[in-house]
């Protein structure tokens, strides 16, 4: 009997009605198991991911759900041999798998750290500095970010069914948000594998994560305005989505991933024997046959120089005949199949499509060998090369994909035809460039960056350690104007923001103070009764200050400081020469000596909690110090992050030193380690 696909939702496992849709192996055609989420109550699901996984997330600051997701992530690597398994019936090799898995759970580890490392330990993000709106500083605004109060609806792709979900997941519960994962039918099978394994964890809290295998029946009818869809897939359906009348009405956030014409374009540079030109040809290789070339990144169109096309083609030709198809499972295979039969017949229509205006120059749709498979009942294709000869009046070489191993050379005659070409694709994930030459990589960036997402280089330097062309990174966006959909994900915290609703705050000092947990200047001043450093983590208040006495600068003062770094510019040791500069009336005291003699000020020396002084941001000189000005400090505890587990936490001092006359002379944020209690009392 056929497993039937079960739906997480209302935090169990229930089975749709009938008996679904039959899903099949990619490489024996038999049958994997069926799909239905037939008879589900969608506004359930809905209103059980609001109400229980999104109230259970925001009790939990960003440090705690990004420690939720590094726990995810090691619980999933202890299990991935099973994923493996399942994998190779998508169609997919060890090498395809590799992305999949351990790429997915690689952004969960960076999105962990990301948050860990780059967002507070608290549940309201600030983003950016307070802005000063009125005279005096009593009103002041500050953008923050808050978790939306709703669901994430997340409907994926067949290709990548497990990073597909992971990748979406991640920046998803670091904000804050419950998810709803729908996965594309013919892969659901794993999708649906690694959600039993993250149920079985424990890890995720009650209603963080539902599943629904098959279709999504109602639940559009039920969003509303605090509700976010992520979307990949096709352009027709992300259109068709896009205008349904709950998405519109609501104005419901909508981000999609869709078609995209990817384009490589090689240098004229890059001749046959320089590196450049075998990096391009191992690049145009593996887009092509990784994943099948059903990768949303994947080379589409091959911009090359029209001198040297006859030889790319052939080096291309070579190349793809070393390619060994058939069972992904079996060591001699270099290429799996494709993700269903389906999809097999869509490649084959659209690389028929394309040979209207381009010419085939290697592969065979029809007749070719594979190794350990019968070619009838799977889904393998052939690597499959074109040639357009006319590819700026070619309409269908810009506008037909084939997702799948197809590619088409397009030559070019000039650099400025190069980009024509490349704006061409109206809009696409990911470019990529050839070439050793910067003047070149810098032209064409310059001429074809507002129609991609990301664009990578490659050069001998770089190749290395590059990850290629078509590799996204949850560091960097993932997405790409026009025909690729419009949207971004993962970008780092950029894609955690997506999830997010930005509002702007308006209020005194200290209310703002109050909601972010960030002291601003203008707030109250607290009289800690000792020196702050002399207080752990948890004793320090926001807010706490120092003021210190005065110190006069003296001549001596500048001279030996100069003498004593090296640092002998004329502004600080020649009254005359100083006195010419616009910006001073004579000699001035070096800006690290009023940086050095203010820590002089404000540090405690005596052994306490302040373990070390590891950073100064955002350090600026606002009045130039003579001989004989004096300088004070005053130092705030300005924000405190916990660093989980560690014994200590960050904490941010803002840091301002003025004159004799009240004039601020440098403003910056001195960055401390500051032992907690128990760790304070386990060393005394």
């Amino acid at each position: 009997m056929t497993n039937k696909l079960g739906n997480l939702v209302l935090d169990r496992w229930i089975e749709g009605d009938g008996d679904g849709t039959l899903l099949t192996s990619a490489v024996s055609g038999d049958a994997v198991a069926s799909i239905t989420s037939d008879g589900l109550d969608f506004a359930a699901i809905l209103a059980h991911a609001r109400e229980v996984g999104g109230a259970n997330l925001r009790k939990m600051t960003f440090h705690e759900r990004a420690e939720m997701l590094k726990s995810l992530a090691r619980y999933l690597n202890e299990h991935k041999k099973t994923f493996y398994a399942l994998s190779t019936e998508t169609g997919a090799t060890r090498a395809d798998s590799w992305i999949d898995i351990d790429g997915g759970i690689s952004t969960l580890f960076v999105f962990s750290s990301k948050g860990r490392r780059e967002m507070p330990n608290d549940h309201v993000y600030l983003d950016g500095p307070p802005e000063g709106l009125s005279r005096n500083g009593t009103f002041i605004g500050q953008h923050i970010y808050t978790p939306k109060l709703g669901a994430a609806i997340h409907i994926n792709a067949f290709n990548f069914p497990c990073w597909g979900m992971l990748e979406k997941l991640a920046p998803t519960l670091l904000a804050g948000v419950p998810a709803i994962v729908k996965p594309a039918s013919s892969t659901a099978y794993l999708t649906e594998l690694m959600v039993r394994h993250i149920n079985d964890s424990g890890i995720l809290p009650d209603g963080a994560l539902q599943l629904i295998c098959g279709g999504v029946g109602d639940l559009f009818d039920h969003l509303n305005c605090q509700d976010t869809i992520a979307f990949t897939g096709s352009k027709s359906t992300a259109e068709f989505l896009q205008a349904h009348p709950r998405v519109v009405s609501e104005s419901v956030a909508f981000t999609a991933e869709t078609d995209s014409l990817n384009a490589s374009i090689l240098g004229p540079d890059a001749l046959p024997g320089t590196p450049e030109f075998d990096l391009f040809l191992k690049e145009v290789v593996r887009e092509m046959t990784s994943k099948a070339g059903q990768k949303c990144t994947a080379i589409r169109r091959i911009i090359a120089p029209a001198t040297i096309a006859g030889e790319l083609t052939a080096a291309l030709g070579t190349a793809l005949g070393d390619i060994r198809i058939g069972n992904p499972a079996s060591k001699d295979v270099d290429m799996g199949a494709l993700a269903s039969q389906g999809q097999r017949d869509e490649v084959r229509d659209r690389v028929r499509e394309l040979s209207t205006q381009a010419d085939i120059v290697f592969g065979n749709t029809d007749d070719f060998d594979v190794v350990d498979a019968d070619p009838r009942r799977g889904a393998f294709f052939m690597p499959t090369l074109l040639h357009c000869e006319r590819p700026l009046t070619s309409s269908a070489v810009h506008s037909v994909e084939a997702f799948g191993p197809v590619s088409t050379i397009l030559p070019y005659h000039s650099l400025d035809e190069a980009i024509e070409l490349a704006r061409l694709g109206e809009g696409s994930l990911a470019g990529s460039i050839v070439t050793h030459d910067d003047a070149v990589a810098r032209e064409l960036v310059l001429g074809t960056a507002a129609y991609h997402g990301r664009m990578v280089v490659i050069n001998r330097h770089c190749a290395d350690e590059s990850t290629g062309h078509g590799s996204p990174l949850p560091h960097l966006v993932h997405g790409g104007p026009g025909r690729a959909g419009g949207g971004e994900e993962m970008g780092g915290v950029r894609g955690v923001k997506h999830y997010m609703q930005r509002t702007a705050i308006q209020g005194s000092p200290q209310t703002i103070t109050a909601i972010g947990n960030r002291w601003t200047r203008g707030a109250d001043e607290r009289d800690p009764g000792v020196h702050p450093f002399r207080k752990t983590f948890e004793q320090l208040d926001i807010g706490d200050t120092l003021h210190t006495d005065a110190r006069e600068i003296t001549l001596d003062d500048i001279g030996h400081f100069a003498e004593f770094t090296g640092d002998m510019f004329y502004a600080h040791t020649d009254e005359e020469a100083a006195a010419k500069n616009p910006f001073f009336d004579g000699r001035v005291a070096h800006g690290y000596l009023i940086v050095s003699f203010a820590a002089g000020l404000f540090v405690e020396p005596e052994f306490g909690p302040v373990l070390a002084n590891y950073g100064v941001d955002d350090l600026r000189f606002a009045t130039p110090v003579y001989v004989g000005d004096t300088l004070r400090v005053r130092l705030t505890c300005k924000q405190k992050t916990l660093r989980a587990g560690s014994g200590y936490g960050e904490v941010r001092w803002d840091t301002e030193v003025t004159n004799q006359d009240d004039e601020v002379v440098a403003q910056y944020d001195v960055l401390t380690m500051v032992a907690t209690d128990e760790q304070w009392a386990s060393v005394q």
